[in-house]
């Protein structure tokens, strides 16, 4: 066996049980907390729907809030991947057409704003919240704005905050708050808008 090859190998028997049985818990959390709300999500009743007893829930999360947070994680995440297109432009435009996809997901959708009403009560789950979900988002975010640098369609100096909060909150705004559809030409429309706004330099003129 070649050095490495242990940590090469996918995982079988037993961790791959336990691997499905971890993805198919945080699965019906995710559907608990749609139908139910936090308030109302309980530990005792992903155990009975996933067929296993509370204590193998305990040692994977400590609490509902860890388990609550670990699967709005683990759904979350992965979707703020930032493709590199080559431009800004382009950049912007999938990260948005991600960010719809995370924020009109069925799920979460109604998931979120009724976390974000919990946090507001709750330190400890708005900062487990912030660590697990909103600064990971962040992290994968400042990829797009450091390709941008480097393209010079940006300053160095841009407000990378302000942009990244700018990148989300609109189509925020628009489906949860206004309750209305976002339209591929909303997105249009967010992206010139984001462009004018960040006074970005575009090397290839828009077709």
């Amino acid at each position: 066996m070649e050095p490495g090859d242990r940590q090469k190998r996918k995982p079988t028997g037993a961790a791959v049980l336990q691997l499905e049985l971890t993805e198919a818990i945080v699965d019906i959390a995710l559907d608990e907390l749609a139908a139910k709300g936090f308030g109302r999500f309980s530990m005792e009743a992903v155990a009975k729907r996933a067929g296993v007893g509370k204590s193998a829930l305990y040692r994977r999360w400590p609490s509902k809030s860890a388990l609550a947070v670990s699967a709005l994680s683990q759904l979350s995440v992965p979707l703020a991947e930032t493709p590199d297109t080559g431009s800004l432009r382009g950049d912007l435009r999938a990260v948005l057409a991600a960010v719809l996809s995370w924020l009109d997901d069925p799920r979460f959708g109604r998931i979120l704003p009724d976390m974000v009403a919990e946090a507001l009560r709750n330190e400890e789950l708005a900062e487990a919240l912030t660590a697990n979900l909103g600064d990971p988002r962040r992290e994968k975010g400042q990829a797009l704005i450091d390709r941008a640098v480097a393209r010079r369609e940006l300053p160095e100096d841009v407000d990378r905050e302000l942009m990244l909060d700018l990148l989300a909150a609109p189509i925020f705004w628009r489906l949860t708050v206004r309750r209305l559809p976002v339209a591929q030409d909303f997105l249009d429309s967010l992206v010139d808008m984001l462009i004018r706004a960040l006074g970005a330099h575009e090397e290839t003129p828009r077709q």
